[in-house]
């Protein structure tokens, strides 16, 4: 394979000194030089991707032509200027020019850019949204030759708004284009090919080049009970002594607590006077901070380290090899898991190596689950959206400020063409269309559509390029110097102390106007309460959870109290003598209730809940443990299930009705709240409930009712 690259691209693998090419970098040459199929390129973390793609293209594309040639769509800016040095370097062995694009990048570079459209550039779909809708003709300028599109961490935006706008835009760029571009996606975790091939927006001219090599791994569970809101005491001891020599990555799941463990590692670390590098890692610290991290954790080879970060350093951006991961409780995917175990032991011949803390026995379970399918080799699919009206009605609005207005007949043909819309009928297109004049988004003036007066202010919003909401934030400030960003909360005033980067800080002025917050170095402090919840739960988990329940073999990686705490668990549901996993579900009865374990996913179980509160029924819903605690026995129960049943053959009218009186519920999507009622209720069916997936269980589920004692 290496014989296919160009000259200039073959002297930089001879001056990097590689000594051979990696399996999905020769499967890529080989398919990107003798082919012009579009590629998703699968493999673990650090196999080389990202070159996999690039050395057959620079090859193979010439850069001769007037036109931006190769196009690099990141989830990430960060991730964007972590990969602008990889591919610079490349780059200038064939004298191709590299930019980035977006709204921290050099303005000088893109205007000379425009001027001389050609070579490589990095994007995020939101910065070539805001191209597209702001300056059409330079989009035109600078994609009309375009060859190539790479878009990175792909499996990120596979069933996510982001990814349904991204397919949109691809359709949009092809109408610029004077002929066809290929598209390579690249990712180590993607559960679904046949949708990761739609993301192309050509699924029969897609292939998928999938290397299965495996990395070795070694994982260790531990158990602290927690007592209190805070992690315990000789769990933050046992996680120093565990880490201390080593460069580590920490990953809880939220924000607030990676600033908890950040702060008490260097308490700890401090007293015993070990080292200080200490960090915390999430969005909501500044941006040169965040570089700041990445790069000391890059370019340090000789000193230990720990930081304590959320998904913002699970994605692609290279911060060198890590000793070893630690997930403090469960992760809510295996996709998410995979990409954090591939942190640990990058180089060639290590070992991956992930520590597990629980901290109460559902999170050791869900711990268990997620890591006993990652080991078979399972990967959860994504809830894709057929019908994704709220993200239609964000891109026709894009679609008539791009063309400076069209007519009715010309926006269905450019909606009709684009795969991203390919389930959606011309009835609902009308629908949505009715919607947005009445609403004057848009207006009709001699047959030609405008942005109407409303609309006027909604695209020339800065936040009109994405399709994700951001949390309103106050910044916080240390003698001007950034600190941060955080949303603003009661706990939040003058005197409290809060913890962010990695430190204590005391707040001594809070300005509502400016939304600034002034803040000083503290003793001591609460880490600041951050809005958002865990991510969907895939039904695959947890039916994994209730097979570990019901087993009795032991898992080598525990230590004694996980050991423990899984058998006491099991012998409590060993009472139930669960036969099958499909059907059988746990009810506890206790003093005149009747608690239902569903162990199915966070969505069925959304609209369970959703369903028992329409026929009346106050149900404790529980998502950790996945349960429903009721007033009565079994057969009130049996009574609900066949009331929900019943209920179900007119969901659309109860569906319309919360709308109506909680339209709050529409929160969960950015654009959805501008739909008609009736597919807003259309939208919450597919994206928010599984009302298919409810009736289904309602359907079999049999129950194995034990009453406490």
């Amino acid at each position: 394979m290496f014989e296919l690259l160009s000259e200039p691209v073959r002297k930089y693998i001879r001056d990097k000194r590689w000594e051979s090419l990696r399996p999905i970098q020769a499967a890529a040459i080989e398919k990107i030089m003798t082919t012009s199929l579009n590629l998703i390129l699968a493999s673990r973390t650090a196999s080389g991707k990202t070159e996999a793609a690039f050395l057959p293209i620079l090859s193979k594309v010439d850069f001769a032509q007037p036109s931006v040639q190769v196009l690099y769509i990141s989830p990430l800016i960060a991730l964007i200027n972590d990969q602008f040095t990889r591919i610079e370097d490349l780059c200038a062995y064939l004298d191709v020019s590299v930019t980035k694009w977006h709204g921290e990048a050099s303005q000088a570079r893109k205007k000379n850019l425009v001027k001389n459209p050609n070579g490589v550039l990095l994007i995020t779909p939101e910065s070539l949204e805001a191209m597209l809708v702001n300056a059409p003709y330079n989009a035109k300028t600078l994609f009309s030759g375009l060859k190539y599109v790479v878009i990175d961490e792909i499996h990120s935006f596979i069933g996510a708004d982001r990814g349904i706008q991204l397919k949109s835009i691809l359709s949009r760029l092809r109408y610029l284009n004077t002929h066809r571009f290929v598209v390579v996606g690249l990712s180590a975790t993607i559960g679904d090919y046949t949708e990761a091939k739609k993301m192309t927006g050509d699924p029969d001219h897609t292939k998928v080049l999938l290397d299965r090599t495996a990395k070795e791994m070694e994982a260790n569970f531990k158990y602290f009970k927690m007592e209190a809101a805070d992690l315990p005491l000789a769990l933050m001891k046992d996680l120093y002594l565990n880490t201390m020599a080593n460069k580590v990555l920490i990953f809880p799941n939220s924000r607030g607590r990676a600033e908890e463990i950040a702060v008490k590692l260097k308490k700890i670390s401090d007293k015993v006077n070990g080292h200080s590098n200490y960090f915390s890692h999430h969005s909501s610290i500044d941006k040169e901070l965040r570089e700041y991290i990445e790069h000391f954790a890059k370019t340090n080879v000789r000193f230990p380290f720990a930081i304590s970060c959320t998904s913002t350093l699970e994605l692609g951006i290279d911060i060198g090899s890590v000793d070893k991961v630690v997930q403090v409780d469960a992760t809510y995917s295996i996709s998410s898991l995979i990409q954090r175990i591939g942190r640990s032991g990058r180089r060639d011949g290590e070992v991956s190596k992930l520590l597990f803390y629980a901290t109460d026995k559902w999170n050791l379970l869900q711990s268990l689950a997620c890591f006993d399918l990652y080991k078979e080799g399972f990967i959860e699919p994504v809830n894709v959206v057929r019908q994704p009206f709220d993200i239609l009605l964000h891109q026709m609005l894009a679609y008539v400020k791009q063309l400076s207005g069209c007519t009715r007949a010309m926006l269905w043909e450019r909606v009709r063409e684009n795969y991203a819309f390919d389930q959606v009928a011309e009835q609902d297109f009308d629908a949505i269309l009715t919607q947005l004049l009445e609403k004057d988004l848009l207006e009709l003036i001699g047959g030609e559509l405008i942005i109407g007066v409303e609309g006027e202010w909604v695209v020339n919003n800065k936040d009109f390029y994405s399709v994700f909401k951001t949390e309103p934030a106050y910044k916080v400030l240390n003698y001007d110097k950034p600190i941060g960003e955080i949303p603003f909360s009661p706990q939040l005033n003058e005197d409290e102390n809060l913890l962010l980067a990695a430190r204590i800080w005391k707040i001594i002025e809070v300005d509502h106007t400016a939304k600034k917050i002034s803040v000083i170095p503290a003793k001591d402090g609460k880490k600041p309460i951050f809005s958002g919840s865990g991510a969907d739960l895939h039904p695959k988990i947890r039916e994994r959870m209730l097979q570990l329940l019901t087993e009795s073999e032991e898992i080598p990686e525990l230590d004694e109290t996980s050991i423990d705490i899984l058998r006491e668990f099991r012998s409590e549901f060993r009472n139930y003598r669960i036969e099958s996993l499909e059907d059988d579900r746990p009810a506890l009865l206790k003093e005149g209730t009747i608690q239902l374990y569903s162990f199915h996913g966070t969505r069925v179980n959304k609209s369970l809940h959703f369903l028992f509160d329409l026929i009346g029924q106050e149900s404790n819903y529980l998502e950790q443990t996945s349960s429903f605690t009721f007033t009565g026995g079994k057969a009130e129960l049996l009574s609900f299930i066949a009331e929900a049943i019943q209920i179900l053959e007119d969901i659309d009218f109860h569906l319309e009705n919360i709308v109506l009186t909680k339209p709050s519920i529409m929160e969960f999507s950015k654009w959805g709240h501008f739909l008609p009622l009736q597919l807003k209720c259309r939208l919450l069916n597919d994206k928010y409930f599984d009302f298919y997936g409810a009736r289904d269980f309602l359907d079999r589920v049999s129950l194995v009712v034990v009453e406490f004692e």
